[in-house]
C-alpha cells in the first residue's frame, strides 16, 4: 500500500468524519421555533401587557419572577373574575385558553370558596400562566391553592395553585380591596356554574 493510497483513505476517513458531524449538529441548529410548545418569555410579556393594557416593564417583572421558579409555560388563560369576601369567600370568572398548537382558544370558567382571614371585594383582569397541561380538556379539575402566598410585583398580583404536574400560575390586577390571608381552591368547567363547590 503506498503513501498515495494511504492519504487517500485518511483524507476520505477526515471527510466522512466532518460529514457525521454535520449532519448530528444540524437538527440542533435548524429547529423551528413553531414546532416548540413552550412560550417564550417574550412572547407572554407582550401577550400579558397587551391583555393588561399596561407596558411590557411592568409585565416583564412579575413574568420573570415565574419563569425564574417554573420555567416555559405552554398554555395560559386571559379573562376576568370577582371575587369577595368576609371570612368565606367565593371566586368567579371566566377566560380564553391558549396553548400553541391548538388553533382556536378554549372558553374556560372557573368559580370556587375560600376561607380564612379574609375580607373585601374585588374585580380583575386575570392573565395565568400554566405549565405541563397536556391538552385543553385538562384545565377542567380542581386547582388548590394559598392566596395568602400572593406577592406583588409592580401592582401585579401572583400566587400558584396546583393539581398533580399541572401548575397554575395566575397574575391579577385590578380594582377593589381585598385584604388577608385564604386557603380554597377554584374549580375549572366548560360552563358557568354558580355553586362554586
Amino acid at each position: 500500500m503506498g503513501i498515495l493510497s494511504i492519504l487517500r483513505a485518511g483524507f476520505g476517513a477526515f471527510l466522512l468524519s466532518l460529514t457525521i458531524g454535520a449532519a448530528t449538529a444540524a437538527p440542533a441548529e435548524n429547529r423551528d421555533p413553531r414546532s416548540d410548545e413552550t412560550y417564550t418569555a417574550d412572547e407572554v410579556i407582550k401577550k400579558g401587557a397587551d391583555f393588561f393594557g399596561v407596558t411590557t416593564e411592568v409585565v416583564g417583572r412579575a413574568v420573570e419572577k415565574v419563569f425564574s421558579k417554573y420555567g416555559r409555560p405552554n398554555a395560559y388563560i386571559a379573562g376576568n373574575e370577582g371575587s369577595g369576601a368576609i371570612v368565606v369567600g367565593l371566586r368567579y370568572g371566566e377566560g380564553d385558553l391558549y396553548m400553541k398548537q391548538n388553533g382556536a382558544p378554549t372558553k374556560v370558567f372557573w368559580q370556587g370558596p375560600s376561607v380564612g382571614f379574609d375580607y373585601g371585594a374585588n374585580a380583575s383582569k386575570v392573565f395565568t400562566l400554566i405549565y405541563n397541561l397536556p391538552n385543553p380538556e385538562a384545565i377542567y379539575e380542581r386547582f388548590p391553592g394559598i392566596e395568602g402566598s400572593a406577592y406583588f410585583v409592580a401592582g401585579i398580583g401572583v400566587n400558584y395553585q396546583q393539581n398533580g404536574r399541572v401548575i397554575l400560575a395566575p397574575m391579577r390586577t385590578g380594582v377593589g380591596v381585598r385584604a388577608g390571608i385564604n386557603a380554597g381552591y377554584l374549580s375549572y368547567s366548560k360552563e358557568r356554574n354558580w355553586v362554586p363547590f
